[in-house]
């Protein structure tokens, strides 16, 4: 019949255990106290076989397989030489079942094995000899630390901490070199200063003084490997006209000198800046691809490390660089910052000023992909990043409505504009729905107006119209009033003064009331005047 064994793993190696006793597999809860002692525990399992690392890697490349499931070949090689025709007790469901494909062993899995597994772990010293707590304690250690930089992708190659002292010496050499060529300039400029301005980079001026030294020598000098011909032409006739004075030769011997400390500066940094390339590529190649070498080492050295860096949303990425801006937009209120550090990037550069905001922020969006999968991932390429880049740059080209070429150089020819059409289909030249015709009877709108228009226009003429009434009755009612009065003062004339009229108008006699009560009110002057104007009138 076939044995039951038990394949365990330690620090050490592998080690297969015979079952001694199955019947007390079947009580789960008793095996717990099988194991109590190293006697109980040796009656119940008896180690078979074990198989040896030979180094850490190999212990190592042995543990991560197991982590995946995946039996190593040392392990394959062991099981084949000492586990043909017995059934195997596995920790692990989905290695037993790769086991038993592969290698055609039978494996069991469940609870039992797993309490037989833990009763081993905690007697394995006194199961395996020449196996001590002062090795195996060690050993666990070291297996566990090799585990965790495996399972990181941690290696010597992907130190960042090399691009954050080359990106700050870049930035450094920088200033220095722009300082030291100041002064050449400036110290220069006293004996020949037309040359500042016929020579503008600064390299290109500090070989020419060094080459040059007196600028009397400078019409018997070959400048053709330093300068055009067209530079070298104006440099000889500024020469020997020049307004500059006269220096000695020991005041030349020290400008050279500092034109020494210049080139082999700029040489420097030059060797310097392959460096940083070489390492940006291979510790962060889709953060490189995307936003450029200096670009990147500065948001890395910004960031502390690219680990810590990866932890970081895209939108802190896309404002790194600007703290300053972004803590006195808070403070007084204001708009924040649209971009930092990714400012420079080539892509951001490419944008108009009105884009410049929402590529930025895509960029950063990408960029924070790109360092997660060149800090946490386990690929070692590139093609991330350029997938990226090509998605912003399709971006980019439908924001602006236009084709922005390669990198290195334009593109050849217009590109074609396409009109959009929602009925047509893509990537055919038919159309889902026919096309609509165009009604010619729809141009012409003179004389057609809606309902609407009509009862807005009708309720005009009606205001209009008694409008134009009322102001025809108060002018009726003004050149009616004149004619009465003048009826009346005829009437007047003709009866006698003695006699009064015996019936009169209540609306007479509500006027005169007024007028007593006026007339009343009024002071002595304006009734005189009153009494005046009515004898007249009467006369």
């Amino acid at each position: 019949l076939a044995t039951m064994l038990l394949l365990f793993e330690t620090p050490a190696g592998f080690a297969v255990f015979k079952v001694l006793d199955e019947g007390k597999l079947s009580n789960v809860e008793d095996l717990g106290n099988v194991f109590s002692s190293a006697e109980s525990a040796r009656k119940m399992v008896k180690l078979k076989a074990f198989d040896k690392f030979d180094n850490t890697s190999e212990a190592l490349e042995a543990v991560a397989k197991l982590l995946e499931g995946t039996p190593s070949k040392g392990l394959r090689k062991f099981l084949k030489a000492n586990c043909e025709g017995e059934t195997l007790a596995v920790a692990d469901s989905k290695l037993g079942n790769i086991i038993k494909e592969k290698l055609k062993i039978d494996c069991v899995h469940n609870n039992a094995v797993m309490e037989l597994l833990r009763g081993v772990r905690s007697q394995l010293t006194e199961l395996i000899s020449g196996l001590g707590d002062q090795d195996l304690a060690p050993m666990s250690l070291g297996l566990s630390h090799s585990l965790a930089r495996y399972k990181l992708k941690f290696s010597s190659d992907k130190v960042d901490t090399m691009i954050i002292q080359a990106i700050g010496l870049l930035d450094d050499l920088d200033k220095e070199l722009n300082t030291y060529a100041m002064r050449v300039r400036e110290w220069y400029g006293w004996h020949f200063p037309e040359l500042a301005k016929i020579i503008s980079d600064n390299i290109l001026y500090a070989k020419s003084v060094k080459l040059m030294g007196n600028r009397i020598n400078a019409a018997k000098l070959d400048f053709s490997e330093i300068l055009a011909d067209e530079v070298e032409a104006e440099l000889k006739e500024a020469a020997v006209i020049s307004m500059g004075t006269e220096v000695s030769d020991l005041d030349l011997m020290h400008i050279r000198e500092l034109c020494d400390q210049v080139l082999s500066l700029a040489e420097y940094r030059a060797q310097l800046y392959d460096y940083l390339k070489s390492r940006m590529n291979t510790i962060a190649p889709n953060l490189t691809s995307l936003v450029g070498e200096l670009v990147g080492a500065r948001l890395i050295s910004h960031g502390g490390s690219l680990l810590n860096l990866s932890k970081q949303p895209g939108s802190t990425i896309q404002i790194l660089g600007a703290e300053k801006a972004l803590f006195r937009a808070l403070k007084t209120k204001h708009a924040t910052p649209k971009y930092g550090l990714i400012y420079h990037a080539s892509v951001v550069g490419q944008a108009a000023p009105k884009h410049k905001g929402k590529i930025s922020r895509s960029l950063a969006a990408k960029a924070a992909l790109a360092i997660r999968c060149d800090a946490l991932g386990d690929g070692e390429d590139n093609s991330m990043g350029v997938e990226n880049r090509l998605k912003l740059e399709a971006r980019l080209r439908s924001l602006e409505g236009k084709d922005l070429g390669r990198l290195s150089g334009s593109a050849k020819g217009k590109p074609k504009v396409e009109v959009y059409d929602k009925d047509k289909k893509s990537g055919s030249g038919g159309l889902i729905t026919p096309a609509k015709t165009y009604n010619t009877a729809a141009d012409s709108l003179i004389g057609q107006t809606s309902k609407a228009e009509e009862s807005v226009k009708e309720k005009k003429d009606k205001k209009k119209k008694k409008k134009k009434a009322d102001a025809e009755e108060e002018e009726e009612a003004k050149t009616e009033e004149p004619s009465k009065k003048k009826s009346k003062k005829k009437k007047a004339e003709v009866e006698p003064e003695t006699e009064e009229p015996k019936t009169e108008e209540p609306s007479k006699k509500k006027k005169k009331r007024k007028h007593e009560e006026e007339e009343s009110e009024m002071p002595a002057k304006k009734k005189e005047k009153k009494d005046k104007k009515k004898k007249k009138s009467e006369a």
